[in-house]
């Protein structure tokens, strides 16, 4: 779930993209995996399900890489882009990849980005040759 105010627009790096409504300080919370709103799908549901929903939930959720989970954002985080120099990540404390933190101060209109590498397993499928 969106920790902070966000929109989507389009984007100069892929299609819509997921941008800062407000000033973001760098350090500042900004999605957080929450029970009831964000949905997880273990690989044995998501097989399960018919093929458009499985494409759908393959497209806009992440692949959790230490439980293979698809993780689907019950908001517009599905909208952030893959940047290889992100705006935001998680701190190297963190066991787990729960929190996604500014890594730095976002701007009022900015994109928002993450590193796909950095937690998704399916990044490589997803960006294909556009790494």
């Amino acid at each position: 779930m969106m920790l902070v105010q966000t929109h989507v627009a389009p984007s100069l790096i892929h299609g819509m993209g997921l941008f800062a409504s407000q000033l973001i300080p760098q350090g500042t919370a900004i999605w957080k995996f929450e029970a009831g709103f964000d949905r997880k799908f273990p690989p044995a549901q998501l097989r399960s399900l018919p093929a458009s929903a499985q494409e759908h939930i393959r497209w806009f959720a992440f692949v959790g890489k230490e439980d293979g989970n698809a993780v689907l954002s019950g908001d517009h985080a599905c909208f952030m882009n893959h940047s290889a120099a992100p705006n935001t990540g998680t701190v190297a404390a963190q066991q787990k990849s729960v929190t996604t933190v500014a890594l730095r101060d976002i701007a009022a209109g900015e994109e928002i980005t993450c590193n796909y590498f950095d937690f998704d397993a399916d990044a490589p499928r997803k960006l294909g040759g556009n790494i």
